[in-house]
């Protein structure tokens, strides 16, 4: 993404901010009471702009990039140690402009959690820049110190939600939360698994679906939930992008202010990303390609449900069934085909049709 488009975008915001009595966000003085010479659209420009860079640290970043070949952009620029001092003014607009950054609800949900470690585990009992918020926690990589990332996406891979919890909040808890604006399907990895929060949300119209433990019982699950589970590799791929690109995941942090705007400027620089991962459900070919490649015992009715009508009713043709007479049974077909048996599903084979 240019750096034009990103000013023009935050321009604009601030502008219409400040339109709807939002004064109170952009007023920022000095301690000598008169307003900085760097705007806050240019203050939020810039840190945001960092996290598309491909510099590791921000002193870098505006020492050796934004004052030597931006000058021409920012006129007003202020040293390094100055805008230091500025950032913290710009992280209540930050999150007032990720809010509008965030995508629309689809139905198809991910859920997953990350952890954000503020120091190494050797250095815990000296560090003070986080003392009494970050906390210990695990993950499946392992213990660490800092905090936990909840994020929500859509099947676009955009963002719909975000949660900042302690390193030793359970994964579950912020989950209702995280779903007031959801509906349709939400899909976790197994530390989702609790069936009073699956109640919970399923009063709020969301249906969370979740994997199996290797000691639970078989559950029935449709098809098209199952593909989904497997494509939980799409949260995944966000976090390693905001983690490995966005830089939001680093132990150099020395306030709590910058590394809340080093957080909420990389989540917005993901947004403005123009490829996302992605899922492309609504792309007629891939889905037809991506549902054959995973064909097991629903062979015949994953091709009827994604072919078109000419296929269709050759098909008809060739079982001779009238076209209506088939999608009856169709339908019926899929409502009988998966069911359980003690040990496993099983579902009968297509001869009987």
């Amino acid at each position: 993404m240019s750096l034009l488009i990103l000013c023009v975008a935050v321009d604009d915001f601030c502008q219409t901010l400040s339109a709807q009595e939002g004064q109170q966000f952009l007023r920022r003085v000095n301690r000598r009471g008169r307003q900085p010479s760097l705007a806050t659209s240019e203050v939020m420009t810039i840190i945001i702009y960092f996290q598309m860079s491909h510099y590791r640290d921000f002193k870098s970043y505006y020492t050796l990039y934004v004052q030597r070949h931006l000058r021409g952009e920012f006129p007003n620029l202020v040293s390094y140690t100055r805008f230091v001092e500025l950032m913290p003014l710009a992280l209540w607009p930050l999150c007032l402009y990720l809010k509008t950054r965030f995508g629309s609800v689809t139905g198809i949900s991910f859920i997953d959690a990350t952890a954000l470690p503020v120091c190494h585990n050797r250095r815990i009992q000296r560090h003070k820049v986080f003392d009494g918020l970050a906390t210990r926690g695990k993950t499946s990589m392992g213990w660490f110190f800092g905090f936990k990332l909840h994020l929500v996406v859509n099947d676009r891979g955009e963002l719909l939600a975000f949660y900042l919890t302690p390193g030793n909040v359970d994964d579950r808890k912020p989950v209702p939360h995280l779903a007031r604006r959801l509906f349709g399907k939400l899909f976790g990895d197994k530390g989702y698994i609790s069936q009073p929060l699956a109640d919970q949300l399923l009063a709020q119209d969301v249906h969370l679906i979740t994997g199996l433990r290797k000691n639970m019982k078989n559950r029935l699950l449709l098809l098209f939930d199952k593909l989904m589970l497997r494509k939980r590799a799409l949260i995944e791929t966000i976090t390693d992008q905001l983690k490995n690109i966005a830089q939001v995941a680093h132990t150099r942090h020395r306030s709590i202010d910058n590394f809340l705007v080093n957080l909420v400027a990389g989540l917005i620089a993901y947004t403005h990303q123009p490829k996302k991962p992605s899922l492309n459900l609504r792309d007629e070919s891939v889905s037809y390609t991506h549902l054959r490649a995973h064909e097991t015992v629903l062979d015949l009715v994953c091709r009827l449900l994604l072919e078109n009508k000419k296929k269709h009713f050759a098909l008809a043709s060739y079982f001779s069934y009238p076209s209506n007479t088939l999608t009856t049974t169709i339908v019926s077909y899929i409502e009988q085909t998966v069911y359980f048996s003690s040990t496993a599903l099983v579902t009968p084979s297509c001869d009987h049709h």
